[in-house]
């Protein structure tokens, strides 16, 4: 674990890189040999929306980084923090507790808050007005979502007092765990069921893109389950039974152009004319 962290405490950015595209590159590939929808679309064009967005969170989360960096460093150095308050354990334990706690704040609590206040969730919405939801979805967050999402980070890091090492070995999990769950692949439901009771699974998350409540307001997880079954927003669908994107934005034409959502946030809600569907070839 010391060699672990090691490695996360210098990590090079074109490491990091290579992760995020490495990830994506890979669960694509998966979605072509086992995918859980057979999509009618072009996945180039339908990425390409996505990946701008994936582009503007890179840019934000580099140019916010030293204040992450600094906020890191200062609770290494006071020993502030809730995992520093702790008496002596294991460096393992240490890890686990960082992550899982980083998870939390970083994720969970930032995104339930997303979803519960109303200019937040209109930021929130360009996230689930993808109707395609594969692994390009992960990364789709309007850039102040973006910002948001950076200060709930930076706010974990504060309460639970974690080093550079956890935040970015806390933040390469979160990258992978981004993808998988948004792939468009289809595991064994008996697996999927069974990693969902330590992880998020990717038929777990996908109940939290269904187009209607209360399915919406559920699952927010990212790396670990124990946070929906803890506070009791985890719910269960029949994965056949999903229907992508939001009721009140319907348009899926308009929902795939750039300069829309980046506008969706101050557009009017509008009320649904057909019913979305998940189209199959």
């Amino acid at each position: 674990m010391e060699s672990i962290l090691n490695y996360f405490e210098t990590i090079p950015s074109l490491h990091r890189s290579l992760l995020l595209v490495g990830g994506i590159t890979f669960f694509w590939l998966c979605e072509g040999a086992v995918p859980l929808f057979k999509f009618n679309y072009n996945k180039w064009q339908h990425a390409i929306p996505n990946i701008f967005f994936t582009l503007t969170t890179i840019v934000i989360n580099f140019g916010l980084a030293f204040i992450l960096l600094q906020t890191a460093d200062w609770v290494k150095e006071n020993e502030f923090g809730l995992i520093n308050w702790l008496p002596q354990m294991p460096l393992w334990l240490y890890a686990i507790l960082g992550v899982m706690l980083l998870d939390f704040f970083g994720a969970y609590l930032a995104h339930y808050i997303e979803h519960k206040v109303k200019p937040l969730w209109m930021v929130h919405l360009v996230h689930h007005t993808d109707h395609k939801v594969d692994t390009t979805t992960g990364n789709r967050h309007h850039p102040i979502e973006s910002v948001v999402r950076f200060a709930f980070t930076v706010l974990g890091v504060f309460i639970v007092g974690t080093p550079i090492a956890l935040v970015f070995l806390y933040q390469s999990l979160s990258v992978v765990f981004t993808q998988l769950t948004h792939a468009n692949i289809k595991l064994p439901k008996k697996v999927d069921k069974l990693i969902s009771y330590v992880f998020v699974s990717p038929d777990m998350h996908k109940v939290h893109h269904h187009y209607i409540l209360p399915y919406t307001d559920s699952n927010y997880g990212n790396i670990f389950s124990i946070w929906d079954r803890l506070f009791g927003t985890y719910m269960v669908l029949d994965r056949e039974k999903l229907i992508y994107g939001v009721d009140v934005f319907p348009d899926e034409a308009e929902n795939g152009r750039i300069g829309n959502l980046l506008n969706q946030p101050f557009q009017k809600y509008k009320k649904p004319t057909t019913l979305p569907t998940n189209e199959t070839a």
